[in-house]
């Protein structure tokens, strides 16, 4: 199966640090804008091609410029076109179920997600573009800080092969940890998949 981020990181990946950049720029583009790219396994891949402080958080800069465009874009598109009143009212009914009613939604999408097209979600749900914004940036930092140290705390206390398949569990346990907390409040509130 076609997987875009692993084609983005073959046709990067090999051209050095600028090269991993530019992966990582191009792979959160696109997941903050509208395919899911599985971000976090890319961060940790690119984060093994040097796992220094300084280029992990190079890295985080070029993740959350690049989610900022992509949600900028969006949210540009959506106020252009003509939103039905049936998809503003679904979103409204979709908010009324979460646990959280605002931009706050935003930090709790980074461990269960919940809100696919984040861009377009603010606009339509009339959220503050700016606190939004702040909410994704500081959400970026912080995941991607946490994934970031702990990468770094298996490389510095075992062996580069070791560090390499530690820190894959531990994103995989990240990702199947995410699903399944957005799989339950979405139970909880009464939603499914088809609903959001």
């Amino acid at each position: 199966m076609f997987n875009i981020g692993d084609w983005i990181y073959g046709l990067f990946g090999a051209n050095g640090e600028w090269g991993i950049l530019l992966c990582i720029f191009l792979i959160f583009l696109l997941d903050a804008l509208v395919v899911p790219t599985l971000p976090e396994l890319f961060f940790v891949i690119c984060f093994m091609y040097k796992p220094t402080m300084l280029f992990g958080t190079e890295l985080i800069c070029v993740a959350a410029l690049a989610e900022i465009i992509g949600i900028l874009v969006l949210y540009s598109v959506v106020t252009l076109i003509k939103i039905p009143n049936k998809i503003e009212k679904l979103v409204d009914k979709y908010i009324g179920f979460l646990v959280l009613g605002d931009e706050r939604l935003l930090l709790l999408n980074r461990v269960a997600p919940m809100i696919p097209f984040a861009g377009a979600f603010i606009k339509i749900a009339n959220w503050r573009l700016g606190i939004s914004l702040m909410y994704i940036v500081v959400g970026c930092f912080v995941k991607f800080g946490i994934i970031m140290l702990m990468s770094d705390f298996f490389y510095s206390y075992f062996s580069g092969p070791e560090a390499q398949t530690i820190t894959l569990i531990f994103i995989f346990a990240i990702i199947g940890i995410s699903f399944i907390l957005s799989y339950v409040m979405k139970k909880r509130k009464g939603l499914s998949d088809e609903d959001s």
